[in-house]
């Protein structure tokens, strides 16, 4: 197990008879800032790092995987980000798509994959990205460890759900923030790792998943993400969407307590409306959802409900107070299907349903008060 130690200045290496640990004997190394390492098909160890600024790297590692061959060793494989807190102009910056951090090297399809952090400094308006972003897992792929690496695409963004207009502009439901992650492949189906930003500062972090497509063209390209096929082949493909799911592919249990903290969709609140962080071990503790005030609606991808259509839905607010809220499915104005109203006398509110539910779907609570500048603080929900 690499282990960063001394505020990532030092990176030291331990081992263990056990996936689990004990993890004993720390060893220090040469490598840097947020380390990946791949141990290839023929025993052989590679190890990937850096950070910003500073350029990231590639080596071989002696059979110790703590000692770096340095006539292996390349740097700059990629261009890096103009960090603006140091910038450096050493000739390899990439304002484009350019490597911010987390190196995590894989093996896919017999080609050498590096998934990384990747800072964009131009906007992407179909992703609703104005300004410098770096909320993307990337990743670039070549025939051999040490390139060269040929642009692959974006896995995953953590901006939350898109909302897009007519005119394909987009906006994002939720704080982007630096994302880590890579991708593994479990029983035949591919996920890709990462996290999201849920409070008000990038230092409060709550770990996802979500499934990936995974293929190979004629061509030689690797595609990783959401990915379209023409006639078979794939030809595109663009970052996953973000979801509440997590390792529940088919939709979280409509009829258990729903933590209303694994929201993928925050928006219209006029405070800035978050995810409160939680660090209590207990199984019973949600995270709720913060500062959500008149107008706000809070999203979930994905519910699953079964063949059996639910009759009520119950809310709970973590203070009582007055608030209609309306239950839409499948999009933030969809069909209304309950409407739940308090009259600030009780902490859960409870609706019945107008319509029938079945299988798997999207659902969003729409805060609605006449009093445009209270906040309202949302615990969690269930139905039936």
């Amino acid at each position: 197990m690499y282990a960063a130690e001394r505020c990532g200045s030092l990176i030291v290496v331990a081992s263990s008879k056990d996936p689990w640990g004990p993890y004993e004997n720390p060893v220090e190394t040469k490598l840097g800032f947020d380390p990946g390492v791949l141990v290839d098909d023929d025993g052989k160890v590679y190890a990937f790092w850096g950070g910003c600024a500073a350029p990231c790297y590639i080596a071989e590692l002696e059979d110790d995987m703590a000692t770096i061959k340095e006539e292996t060793l390349v740097s700059n494989p990629m261009g890096h980000a103009n960090c603006p807190w140091d910038p450096k102009d050493d000739g390899h910056i990439d304002l484009i798509d350019a490597f911010f951090e987390a190196s995590s090297p894989r093996k896919v399809l017999g080609k050498y994959v590096y998934i990384y952090s990747a800072r964009y400094e131009k906007p992407i308006p179909e992703l609703g990205i104005f300004e410098d972003c770096n909320g993307f897992l990337s990743y670039k792929f070549s025939d051999s460890p040490f390139g060269p690496y040929r642009d692959g695409g974006n896995i995953s963004f953590n901006g939350g759900e898109i909302l897009r207009d007519s005119e394909g502009v987009g906006t994002m439901t939720y704080r982007w923030g630096n994302n880590h992650g890579s991708i593994m492949e479990v029983n035949g189906k591919w996920y890709v790792f990462y996290h999201r930003h849920t409070g008000t500062t990038e230092y409060s972090r709550q770990a996802m998943l979500d499934p990936v497509d995974v293929a190979l063209g004629t061509d030689g390209r690797l595609f990783i993400g959401d990915i379209k096929f023409l006639a078979g082949e794939p030809v595109s493909a663009k970052p996953v969407e973000m979801t509440s799911q997590g390792a529940h592919i088919n939709g979280l249990d409509a009829r258990k307590w729903i933590s209303a903290g694994y929201a993928c969709h925050i928006f219209g609140s006029k405070k800035n409306a978050n995810i409160r962080p939680v660090y209590d071990e207990r199984d019973d503790v949600s995270a709720p959802i913060d500062l959500i005030t008149d107008g706000t609606t809070v999203g979930f991808r994905y519910l699953q409900f079964g063949n059996n259509t639910p009759k009520t839905v119950t809310l709970i607010l973590e203070e009582s107070k007055k608030v209609k809220i309306n239950l839409r499915v499948d999009s933030y104005r969809g069909r209304i299907v309950s409407v739940l109203t308090s009259d600030g006398l009780s902490k859960e509110i409870t609706g019945s349903l107008n319509t029938g539910i079945i299988g798997k779907r999207a659902v969003y609570f729409e805060f609605i008060s006449e009093d445009k500048e209270e906040v309202f603080t949302f615990d969690r929900f269930t139905f039936d």
